[in-house]
């Protein structure tokens, strides 16, 4: 069982992407939390603890960057992953207007 927390950067400005909309869901598609990241592009999602299973995040990328005058190729960035017993699991997302790349955080 764990606590999720994500974190969003924009890769081309250097800076942290706040307002970026996020949702929380079983990977069936049933909604579980969403919300938006903070001015340090911050956010924690979803009950205190979530079960084992698989989930997905899904930022509105195409919308943040619309609001910026940006130009983008991915309307959303959707990051599938596994919890399983983990205490803690942070999944940041590291975005641009032509791509994105994920880790496991801590």
């Amino acid at each position: 069982m764990t606590h999720l927390t994500t974190h969003v950067l924009d890769a081309t400005a250097g800076t942290p992407a706040a307002g970026v909309s996020v949702t929380l869901a079983h990977l069936d598609g049933a909604t579980i939390d969403s919300a938006a990241t903070d001015a340090d592009g911050r956010l924690a999602l979803g009950p205190d603890v979530l079960d084992d299973g698989d989930y997905a995040l899904t930022f509105a990328t195409g919308a943040y960057f619309r609001g910026r005058g940006v130009a983008s190729f991915h309307p959303v960035a959707t990051i599938a992953f596994t919890v399983s017993g983990d205490a803690h699991l942070h999944v940041p997302l590291l975005l641009s207007p032509f791509a994105y790349s994920t880790y496991r955080g801590s």
